[in-house]
């Protein structure tokens, strides 16, 4: 006999909040009212600074944003909050000099917190780190190399975006000048700069304000800032378009003739501006924006239901299901290495991994499904390009429902003339190597949080080279260092099926060395599936790249040597589901498996496409 005046169900505590909503712009203890118990918070890390460079006519990136976090969490009586302060900006001062901006400060409210925007890259000098725009809530933008295009940094899963790339976009009588990348905002990813827009804009911010009426800044944080743009020759002439800061406080890129970035807004967890060196004068970033908590204590029920309206919400359908926390690794097919040219020159590049996402370990989230079935996609290996000047076909997307798609890695460059766009390894969830041969085979660029770029191809003014590694989930892929092709890149390991398993490694380039044997090796693949880059052989002899391992989303080795080097397939990729004991999973067709892991879990394996069924 019920002894609770039939109630069931799990008793959680009612929260007397009224709605009561307080903004947050310094570090203190917050009391909240005494009948609270649950509150939802935004909480807004401080902003990136954006970045500086020596005197130059190029352009520096704009800082990335705090990463927002809007989420309840259960709080009571007084909690400690701390706000970050936003990043400095880049401040050098002399002609061959470059300092990105620094990082904002994380924000915390209770135990829960936000990271702090990445600081834009900076302009000019030697190569290095300075260029590319650091990680961060939301990442910076990149500036003006080298190596071109700097790439814009990575942002945090569930807080903001990447920044924007910088690019040559023109030469001119004195030479290219770059324009700087956007810095990422909470809603957007920074503009990368092009022809057509000659500096980027910042990423946009998120408006809170349907949840917080009434707050600061009409609701809306975490804008990127705008990257600095190209000045013209003495900082007079050509386009001067400046990148504007996002939504949310984002610091405008450095105006000519003045040439510093603007600040962030305060309390905003804006990205600070780039600055906009010109060759008579050096520029600073502006700094990021403060970051801030807004409060709202809710009015929450107690979550128990009668036995009488347990039954009439059953009876209507309204009954909430119960719901399946899993965790999941999607992997997409890896992209083909490219071929080597007809003739025996320029090399081809190794094929980048395709994408990996797993919220296993990672700060990814897993997915609360309801019981039901799910189509699986297991994305193919990219196809080998066919006839020179191809490159490497991408890989193609896996997918786990709607709920999470992965996206095929890139085709490594084909040893093509220089003019043509197949020399240059293609984009992809890690991209692909860039060829061998003369000028600047550029590697193809890698999706945050899924991959990492290729490698750079061997720059021969003669016409030969030897082709960079493609990109892998772990690793960037290695610039080819001469005749021996580049490594690609590493894979991640994952422990989703118990034991340590690596995937998701890049393919290697193919060697440009003597044609006599044994000839010169060509670049490893990386850990986790990478196919190995065609040694150079000899006389007319094909090299060829070997195949990433299926099931892995390995990228395919780059080809090598005369009368069409062939370059070897991408990986196929694979999806893992993983979810509590109690979870019964069944899959179609039988290809695909199922077992349980050492510590009670249930598992399912998916090494083609196929469906899965939860109950």
């Amino acid at each position: 006999m019920a002894t609770n005046g039939g109630i069931i169900g799990k008793s959680n505590k009612a929260s007397f909040g009224k709605g009561k909503i307080t903004s947050q712009t310094s570090t203190a203890n917050l009391t909240l009212q005494p009948g609270t118990r649950v509150v939802q918070t935004a909480i807004v890390a401080g902003g990136g600074g954006g970045g500086s460079g020596g005197t130059n006519a190029s352009g520096t990136g704009g800082g990335g944003a705090g990463g927002l976090r809007n989420l309840e969490v259960n709080a009571q009586g007084t909690v400690p909050i701390t706000i970050g302060a936003g990043g400095a900006g880049g401040n050098k001062s002399g002609p061959g000099t470059a300092s990105p901006g620094s990082d904002g400060s994380n924000t915390v409210f209770c135990s829960t917190t936000s990271t702090g925007g990445g600081g834009g890259g900076g302009v000019a000098g030697g190569p290095g780190t300075p260029f590319v725009g650091r990680p961060g809530g939301s990442g910076g933008g990149g500036g003006a190399g080298p190596p071109l295009p700097s790439a814009g940094g990575c942002g945090t899963a569930c807080q903001g975006n990447p920044g924007g790339a910088s690019n040559v976009f023109a030469p001119t009588p004195i030479g290219c000048f770059v324009a700087g990348g956007g810095g990422g905002g909470a809603t957007a990813a920074g503009c990368g700069t092009s022809p057509s827009c000659f500096t980027g804009n910042g990423g946009a911010g998120t408006n809170v304000s349907p949840d917080f009426p009434g707050t600061p800044n009409c609701g809306v944080y975490a804008g990127g800032g705008g990257g600095g743009g190209y000045s013209g020759p003495s900082g007079t002439g050509g386009p001067q378009t400046i990148g504007a800061g996002g939504t949310g406080g984002g610091g405008n890129g450095g105006p000519i003739p003045s040439r510093n970035g603007s600040a962030g807004t305060t309390n905003t967890g804006g990205g600070g501006g780039g600055g906009t060196p010109t060759c008579s004068g050096n520029a600073t970033g502006g700094a990021g924006g403060s970051g801030i908590v807004i409060v709202k204590e809710l009015n929450k029920a107690s979550g128990v239901w009668s036995i009488q309206s347990q039954l009439q919400a059953k009876q209507q359908g309204t009954w909430p299901s119960f719901l399946n926390t899993i965790d999941y690794l999607v992997i997409a097919g890896g992209g083909a290495g490219g071929r080597a040219i007809q003739g025996g020159a320029p090399r081809g590049g190794g094929g980048g991994a395709g994408g990996m996402l797993s919220s296993h370990c990672t700060p990814l989230s897993a997915q609360k499904i309801t019981p039901g079935d799910y189509t699986i996609t297991i994305g193919g290996g990219g196809a080998e390009g066919g006839a020179q000047p191809n490159p490497g076909n991408n890989g193609n997307d896996s997918s786990f429902g709607s709920l999470v798609t992965s996206t095929g890695g890139g085709g490594g460059g084909s040893g093509g003339p220089a003019s043509c766009n197949s020399a240059h390894g293609r984009p992809g969830g890690s991209g692909g190597g860039g060829a061998g041969g003369a000028f600047a085979r550029n590697p193809g660029s890698g999706i945050c949080g899924q991959g990492n770029a290729g490698g750079a191809g061997e720059n021969v003014p003669a016409g030969a080279g030897a082709g960079a590694g493609g990109g892998g989930a772990g690793a960037t892929g290695s610039n080819a260092p001469g005749s021996t092709g580049g490594n690609g890149g590493a894979g991640l390991a994952n422990t989703i099926l118990g034991p340590s398993t690596t995937y998701a490694g890049g393919g290697g380039g193919g060697a440009e060395g003597p044609t006599s044997s044994p000839g010169v090796a060509g670049g490893s693949g990386g850990s986790g599936g990478g196919g190995n880059g065609a040694p150079s052989s000899p006389g007319d002899t094909p090299g060829l790249g070997d195949a990433g391992t299926a099931n892995t989303g390995g990228g395919g080795g780059g080809g090598s040597h005369k009368c069409n080097g062939l370059a070897g397939a991408g990986g196929s990729g694979i999806v893992i589901v993983r979810g509590p004991s109690s979870t019964t999973f069944s899959v179609s067709p039988c290809t695909n498996s199922t077992s349980t892991h050492p510590g009670g879990d249930k598992l399912a394996t998916f090494t083609v496409s196929g469906t899965l069924t939860v109950s």
